[in-house]
């Protein structure tokens, strides 16, 4: 090849590359109306509002109602076993789960799900402040939602609960667009699949719990005029395929979700999201599993804070659990039982505190260590803080951390350090994934 010929590819590559980022900088937003002008600063306000100067407050809350539930689980001996208020046993194992999970009157007390959210998501209430709508059809109208499906139940302006007349299988058309704030999808006492279609993008939007569904198989669909709103519908361009695309969003937590084989990630958060829980999911067969921020050139991600919680990161995953370009990420009390070639990874020095996990290599033939950075020589991420404390690693896992040895004296992992929370975290997520409650009995 002649250096014309070379000098033409890489025009032509940087071109390419330039035409992804401002496809993703605008989230496949076809045309930016005022609308969507309006959303989008509604959203930066909402980051700024959503931003925690002192992240070890909220670390450290999540680490003391942890350290209380593995306190009483330890004192009952009996399998991470508690008891209900009338003598029989309850299953919930874990700080978030034990908020509700006992009440076996779930079906008629939902909204108290709305006061369990632990870490950066925590006091995200969805729409605990409205009515119940109830999804009696599957069907999917991208132009004109019929009133009963679910894309009909998200474009409305006010709080909704949104729960489930009967199990059922959604395709969506195009992207499931959530850009209105204060809902609730609440998928328990049924099994409610999103699958072999488009996913779920939240997009500039605040106050958002998606809980007890199934997503999986989703694929890239070509865009088009889409409603969004009440009184709106936007042009988008194509989407990539991720079970659940967080963008410029705040106040989001995704809870009790069993997710596998989607086309792009399973959960990607970018272009100014903070203030999320991602908790109690069961991740299986995936390469990409969660991206955190974009573009290493957006630097609002600066203020992306996240835990990731109580998860189990299953069979068949390949890498990103997460990876992070920016931003603080609290990873605690996950079980990480395959990876091929890592589990925690970043670039642009984004901060990790990882606390309480279990890291099993699943085999001879993976990558033993736990974590990797992208793009940056030693020099720069070994001042990165990415620390680690109390976590369990099994058949040669290792975690190799960087940045001050003071930072770990910070974020309070010592309060559950105690009860073995590493160790423990198999039985700590044991009910990880998409829950089969029964109405009239504790869930």
């Amino acid at each position: 090849m002649g250096d014309s010929s070379r000098f033409s590819v890489g025009i032509l590559g940087f071109w390419c590359s330039l035409l992804v980022l401002i496809q993703t900088l605008q989230a496949h937003i076809g045309e930016y109306d005022d609308y969507l002008r309006e959303r989008e600063l509604m959203a930066k306000e909402n980051l700024e509002k959503a931003y925690r100067a002192n992240p070890e407050q909220i670390v450290n809350h999540y680490n003391e109602h942890a350290a209380k539930t593995m306190m009483g689980l330890n004192s009952t001996r009996r399998d991470m076993r508690g008891k209900k208020k009338n003598g029989g046993p309850c299953v919930a194992s874990n700080p978030i789960d034990q908020c509700w999970r006992c009440d076996e009157y779930w079906e008629i007390n939902r909204m108290k799900l709305a006061d369990c959210a632990l870490g950066f998501g925590h006091g995200t209430t969805g729409g605990k402040d409205g009515e119940f709508y109830v999804i009696t059809d599957s069907s999917d109208d991208i132009h004109d939602p019929k009133p009963g499906t679910l894309r009909h139940a998200v474009i409305q302006t006010r709080p909704l609960w949104i729960i489930f007349q009967h199990s059922m299988v959604i395709t969506p058309e195009q992207e499931l667009l959530i850009m209105t704030n204060d809902k609730t999808i609440d998928g328990r006492g049924v099994k409610v699949h999103i699958a072999y279609g488009a996913g779920i993008t939240i997009q500039f939007a605040k106050n958002i719990i998606i809980h007890n569904l199934r997503i999986h198989d989703t694929v890239a669909c070509e865009g088009g005029t889409i409603k969004d709103g009440e009184g709106h519908a936007g042009v988008r361009t194509k989407s990539d395929g991720d079970g659940i695309s967080i963008f410029g969003s705040t106040n989001v937590w995704i809870d009790h979700l069993s997710m596998y084989r989607c086309s792009d990630g399973l959960i990607d958060a970018i272009q100014g999201s903070s203030a999320i829980t991602i908790s109690n999911c069961h991740f299986t067969d995936h390469n990409d599993v969660m991206l955190f921020g974009a573009h290493d050139s957006y630097d609002l991600d600066e203020k992306m804070q996240i835990t990731v919680a109580l998860n189990h990161f299953g069979k068949g995953l390949v890498q990103r659990m997460p990876r992070s370009r920016f931003g603080f990420i609290h990873v605690v009390n996950n079980d990480y039982t395959h990876w091929l070639m890592y589990a925690i990874g970043g670039s642009s020095h984004p901060t990790y505190v990882s606390q309480g996990n279990r890291y099993s290599a699943s085999s001879e033939t993976v990558n033993k260590e736990v974590t990797k950075r992208d793009y940056s020589p030693e020099s720069e991420w070994k001042n990165w803080n990415w620390i680690t404390q109390g976590d369990q690693f099994d058949n040669g896992a290792f975690f190799v951390e960087s940045g001050s040895s003071w930072v770990t004296k910070k974020y309070g992992g010592d309060v559950m350090l105690a009860y073995q929370p590493g160790k423990i975290a198999p039985l700590l997520t044991k009910d990880s994934g998409a829950l089969n409650c029964i109405k009239g009995k504790a869930c």
